[in-house]
């Protein structure tokens, strides 16, 4: 389905019946990486899952989306749709734009899941890398696609996940150049949220990936120590929807139905 705003549409999907979980892809995703999961969690569950901007059947709006961009997109959905009460599940840089949801709207929350996510902003290291990413995809940016992504990856699931890691692959490329570069921009933008996901109530759980390159698990246990933040490790990499499916699936179902 889509919806008209500020001269773009914006792509999204429902299926199921019953209480609302919204899912929002990361970086270089769509909705079409949460397949297996709508399929399961769809039968007890409204699940209504959104391409962000400048992804997807989704359009760029500018060349900077910032994460409250992103979520003022997703509102607009929601709205339509009369959502009043949702647990919400993101990954990646969805899980920066539920965050920023949740600082907008803490009321619509009755959980949030940061999947292979984080609270924090980009140290000074991190926004120099996407600044350099971004020149970088000016002149080269198929490779730069194609490299990026398989760092999401614990190595042995590039040769493991073989099919299911071209299939991401082929979905990436087809992001714009556009859309790169602004949510790029944007996730450098991004604060630190850490207060707003403590604070927000109803459940709260952040997965994380032993073998991820990019959120350190052992730093995610030292930050929530003392909260009512859930975390759950899983063995391999960044991209826990093929990498780890299973327990992942049997997590998610858990946090959603408890």
């Amino acid at each position: 389905m889509q919806l008209e705003y500020k001269n773009i549409n914006i792509n999204y999907t429902i299926s199921g019946k019953g209480s609302t979980i919204i899912l929002l892809h990361g970086f270089l995703e769509t909705l079409d990486m949460w397949k297996n999961l709508v399929t399961e969690l769809s039968q007890n569950h409204q699940v209504i899952c959104i391409d962000l901007l400048g992804h997807g059947k989704t359009d760029c709006i500018g060349y900077i989306h910032t994460m409250e961009d992103m979520a003022d997109a997703v509102l607009v959905v929601l709205e339509h749709l009369k959502i009043k009460k949702a647990k919400c599940i993101g990954h990646s840089m969805g899980g920066y734009v539920s965050l920023a949801l949740a600082e907008k709207q803490p009321q619509l929350f009755e959980g949030l899941c940061l999947m292979n996510s984080t609270f924090e902003a980009d140290d000074n290291e991190r926004k120099d890398q996407r600044s350099r990413a971004i020149k970088m995809a000016h002149t080269n940016y198929e490779n730069l696609v194609r490299m990026s992504f398989a760092n999401l990856f614990a190595p042995e699931s590039k040769i493991r996940f073989k099919k299911e890691f071209e299939a991401a692959l082929k979905i990436a490329l087809q992001i714009p150049l556009q859309g790169y570069i602004a949510a790029q921009e944007g996730m450098k933008l991004r604060p630190n949220r850490f207060e707003i996901f403590k604070n927000l109530k109803g459940k709260k759980l952040i997965i994380t990936g032993e073998k991820d390159s990019l959120i350190s698990s052992e730093k995610i246990a030292i930050q929530i120590k003392n909260s009512m933040i859930i975390h759950k490790e899983l063995s391999e990499g960044h991209m826990s929807y093929i990498e780890n499916i299973s327990e992942l699936t049997y997590i998610l179902k858990h946090f959603i139905e408890k």
